[in-house]
């Protein structure tokens, strides 16, 4: 009847005007169903620089020899086309990821500079400001003094930046170096210049002699907390910055190909070069494709976690600004408990070193110093700290907000322009259709085996590889400190940033992961274009 608007009518009609909008397509804008064209399908060939042209047919063919784009309808894709659009839709995959990790790459990578200048700025004025203590209180041995010095803040920047050394074996030493100038310049300052196996004695029997007492210990306590924090946090930018370079980079199956081919290029075949995917179908596709960068979720998590309490305890109790510059007082400390038991140090260095050659008297050397003298360049104000304070602050204020960076990857990459949200009609992988029926599963490798879209045969590799590493420098922090106690604080007390950090990597499914069966445009409603 011309006025029934029974369901079924309304259906069938709408049905019939989805065909007539794929039929459309293949006019190409030529007028008349009898000339039908793929000049549309040519045009988008070359915009998205997808292969020559020369590959795209003039006209719709009956092409039995593709591998991806099977219709039953004439087709304007050749198999040709079908391996240009893997190429190309893999490194769209490559760029779009490229983009969404540029703002967080480039603070990174920021960050590392900004920090690296700073440490060696404070390690300038700390060396500087030790070498201060010998010119204007050790006169007598300030010249000999300087190598030492300057070997000391050394090898502190060479343990910063990750070699393979101890604070205390550094702290040694120094000490060592230091004990002959002490013993022959304040504690015999009438002794005759050392010779190099006299030298040496003192330097090798420094430990067992222990002419510092506590103190030399006392410093590496002061320093070793304090260096370690600084040295694991320029560690784990660099990690950072791999992990990121391993997301951008990351090799995707030939399932994962063919899937986005289907997804993004087969509508195009049937001339229907403007219909997006439907928002469900393109979080499937995704979600297979990146099963296993998403599987990074939970170690990222711990790793942001870990960055967090290195950098409260950078800016607290572990302060590296105020460490650096105690080593003066450190070493001032040393000296004077050296001093006040030069007697005793003679008698047992007399010992185990024997008498020294006699040759040359030097001149009397300074007095024992008052503490007042050393202590009042603790009053000195540096920029440094508070521009690195400022740094650390800016910097995990940022990192923070990329606390869901793998559990949000495909939302984000389904986000934007690729799929349909305001539209009535969208692409399910066959065919134009109102919405989306198939179940949306969730992120990671265990949901994928119900994944309809694709087949996700195992872990990569190199993925693999990189959340065994994570791992480990997670732990490595967790058993140095007491780092688990201190991050279940960190949730307790809300230090995150607002933002949804419930989104799991795998298991059970529910409607805010977009696993109800109409999965349009209700998936990402009020999701927003940052991380989460």
């Amino acid at each position: 009847m011309a006025g029934d608007r029974s369901p079924g009518v309304f259906l069938c009609r709408r049905r019939f005007g989805l065909l007539l909008l794929a039929a459309a397509g293949l006019c190409g804008g030529v007028s008349g169903v009898k000339n039908p064209s793929c000049h549309e399908v040519r045009t988008a060939f070359q915009i998205r620089q997808i292969g020559p042209l020369k590959l795209v047919p003039d006209v719709p063919t009956a092409d039995s020899n593709l591998q991806i784009c099977q219709h039953k309808v004439q087709t304007c894709c050749t198999r040709k086309m079908e391996e240009s659009y893997q190429v190309a839709v893999r490194r769209e995959r490559m760029e779009n990821i490229q983009t969404l990790n540029f703002e967080l790459k480039y603070m990174i990578v920021g960050h590392i500079t900004a920090f690296q200048a700073a440490f060696e700025s404070l390690l300038r004025f700390a060396e500087n400001h030790t070498t201060s203590l010998f010119e204007t209180v050790y006169r007598s041995m300030s010249k000999e003094a300087a190598e030492p010095v300057k070997e000391l803040f050394t090898d502190i920047s060479l343990y910063l930046l990750g070699a393979q050394t101890t604070v205390e074996s550094v702290l040694f030493r120094f000490f060592d170096s230091l004990f002959p100038l002490v013993y022959s310049r304040l504690i015999n300052p009438g002794m005759a210049s050392l010779s190099e196996e006299y030298t040496e004695c003192l330097r090798l029997t420094r430990q067992d002699i222990n002419p510092f007492g506590l103190c030399s210990k006392e410093a590496v306590t002061k320093l070793e907390k304090s260096l370690w924090a600084s040295r694991t946090f320029n560690q784990a930018l660099g990690i950072g910055i791999e992990v990121l370079n391993a997301t951008e980079h990351a090799t995707l199956t030939k399932e994962c190909s063919r899937a986005l081919v289907k997804m993004q290029y087969c509508p195009h075949c049937q001339g229907l070069t403007l219909i997006r995917p439907c928002e469900g179908y393109c979080l499937n596709v995704m979600r297979g494709c990146f099963a296993s960068i998403s599987e990074l979720d939970s170690q990222w998590r711990e790793y942001i976690y870990t960055l967090e309490y290195l950098t409260n305890e950078m800016a607290g109790s572990h302060d590296l600004e105020a460490a650096l510059l105690g080593i003066r007082n450190s070493i001032n400390d040393a000296i004077l408990h050296a001093q006040l038991n030069g007697p005793h140090l003679s008698a047992t260095v007399d010992k185990v070193c024997g008498q020294p050659e006699e040759k040359e008297v030097r001149p009397l050397p300074d007095n024992i110093v008052q503490a007042k003298e050393v202590t009042e360049t603790q009053a000195l104000t540096m920029t440094h700290s508070n521009t690195l304070s400022s740094k650390r602050r800016e910097f995990i204020n940022y990192m923070k907000r990329s606390r869901t960076l793998y559990a949000s990857l495909t939302e984000r990459l389904c986000d934007g322009d690729l799929v349909m949200k305001d539209s009535s009609t969208c692409w399910n992988g066959e065919d134009v259709v109102e919405s989306y029926t198939s179940r949306v599963v969730t992120n990671g490798m265990k949901a994928q085996i119900n994944n309809p879209e694709l087949k996700v045969r195992g872990m990569d590799p190199h993925v693999s590889n990189l959340i065994a590493k994570l791992q480990q420098f997670n732990q490595g922090a967790t058993e140095k400190t007491n780092l688990k106690s201190e991050r279940m604080a960190i949730r307790d007390g809300g230090s995150g940033n607002g933002m949804n950090e419930e989104v799991g990597s795998s298991g059970e499914c529910d409607d805010e992961d977009g696993c109800q069966g109409s999965g349009e445009r209700s998936l990402t409603k009020g999701r927003s274009n940052s991380f989460a």
